[in-house]
């Protein structure tokens, strides 16, 4: 099948129009779906002027789930929960120099130094930490305590896992 001249001005009426890939295709007679849009991605035409199908359906709103257990309860009144205290940021140190006078680069780092990057890779001032690091590691205390955060537990809502059990606690007392 060839995409003649009068195929292709059918082509573009029809995409204009709004049409999917597939009903262009049958409209069309002869091509596939994916010939249609091969050929239209090859014409560079722009997205279409209405949509295929038109959005008549509302949005849905989920609607609350109310279990038995927790329908028959009372209210309760939530106490804001206890936050732990965030500890104070971390003061990094200065870079230490060396022996020499000059700082840590990448030709002078040890497996003992501290490899916290300072400053712009790109500039002419960019060097690393250079502190004692313990055995194995690759960062000063300092450094570490900056670049390994503790995991954030993850909060459940209290609520939900209450009203699971009481849903689970419900169906054994029916079931056995």
């Amino acid at each position: 099948m060839a995409w003649t001249d009068e195929r292709v001005e059918q082509l573009k009426k029809l995409w204009a129009e709004g049409l999917s890939a597939s009903q262009i295709a049958k409209k069309i007679g002869g091509v596939t779906r994916n010939a249609v849009i091969g050929k239209v991605h090859r014409l560079g035409l722009s997205g279409r002027a209405a949509p295929s199908r038109p959005s008549s359906r509302p949005a849905r709103t989920p609607k609350p789930r109310v279990t038995a257990a927790a329908a028959s309860a009372p209210a309760k009144a939530k106490a804001p929960a206890a936050r732990k205290p965030v500890p104070p940021p971390v003061q990094a140190p200065d870079p230490e120099p060396l022996p020499n006078g000059e700082f840590a680069t990448v030709l002078t780092l040890k497996d003992s130094m501290c490899k916290w990057p300072i400053g712009d890779p790109a500039s002419g001032d960019f060097r690393f930490c250079g502190h004692r690091t313990k055995a194995g590691d690759a960062y000063c205390e300092a450094h570490a305590q900056i670049a390994y955060q503790p995991q954030q537990k993850r909060k459940r809502k209290t609520s939900d896992a209450t009203a699971a059990l009481d849903a689970i606690q419900a169906t054994r007392r029916v079931n056995f």
